[in-house]
């Protein structure tokens, strides 16, 4: 067991709900394989109580946290610097600190890329449907227009033409974003990708069970499907397309290497990802 004393780092996680985190196990075996004295915990914090727990994880000089949903954008109003990653992307998960300064970075959208790559994806050429507009969803689509996508049409519950417009202007690569209510579109945008990526959390909490996909006829042979949640492992549009024999993968695999990326700007060192694997991702 992992002694902690008086000279212990402390790191963590700050979201609403997080307490069925596995980040702890990831970064707390991490830190136990290559030595270093530090202990990462969860901070399940309501919204009401945000301002609060940041403020409270800055005073008692936390050395870095991971934020994830639904404060990814919320967050950078509290930080004395942003990343241009995460400057164009419009959001963090990873702050580190940095002497008396809080900066913040952006490890979804290079996790999630690493996880396709070992599913034996290249995203260069590839046409993407992504379901969701937030933080995690524009920095999977930045980093995919950065990575030699093809197209990326955006679906969300409200307007994401700044979403699709911001890709445009930043990378050059093709963009668009519609109404998740218009299911016409939406299959027709379908029958033309090859990936589709839910990076919103229906599906996930007190949306479990629930799908943004209306029917397995939306999919088609030669889709890959993946969903950023992990939690449950398998979603409803996981199970969708299971059942329509489609190739899938769940959020444990952009959860992993996001975490690598994240744990290597606050410690300097590399995650020892097979044992880190072996412990918290007997699935991958």
């Amino acid at each position: 067991m992992q002694n902690i004393t008086g000279y212990t780092k402390v790191y963590g996680i700050i979201a609403d709900p997080i307490r069925h985190s596995i980040s702890p196990l990831m970064h707390n075996t991490a830190f136990g394989a290559l030595g270093i004295d530090g202990v990462y915990v969860a901070f399940e914090t309501p919204e009401e109580q945000f301002d609060a727990g940041v403020r409270g994880l800055k005073a008692l000089g936390i050395q870095g946290f991971n934020v994830s949903m639904p404060y990814k954008r919320r967050i950078m109003d509290y930080l004395d610097e942003i990343s241009p990653a995460a400057r164009l992307a419009g959001a963090v998960n990873t702050v580190v600190r940095e002497g008396d300064r809080y900066v913040g970075y952006l490890t979804d959208g290079t996790g999630f890329l690493q996880a396709l790559a070992t599913e034996g994806i290249d995203i260069a050429g590839k046409k993407l449907v992504i379901l969701g507009k937030g933080g995690a969803a524009t920095a999977i689509s930045v980093q995919a227009a950065l990575d030699g996508a093809a197209k990326i049409t955006i679906f969300n519950r409200s307007d994401a033409s700044e979403n699709a417009e911001l890709i445009r202007k930043a990378t050059g690569c093709q963009a668009e974003a519609y109404s998740i209510a218009d299911t016409t579109t939406l299959r027709q945008k379908l029958e033309e990708a090859d990936l589709l990526v839910n990076a919103t959390n229906v599906g996930m909490g007190n949306l479990q069970g629930q799908c943004l996909i209306p029917d397995a006829s939306y999919l088609h042979h030669g889709l890959f499907v993946a969903d950023i949640i992990y939690n449950p492992k398998k979603t409803a549009l996981l199970a969708m397309a299971e059942q329509a024999g489609l190739p899938t993968a769940n959020g444990l695999g952009m959860l992993l290497y996001q975490g690598a990326e994240a744990f290597r700007l606050w410690t300097g060192q590399d995650m020892p990802v097979d044992v880190v694997k072996r412990t918290a991702f007997p699935e991958l």
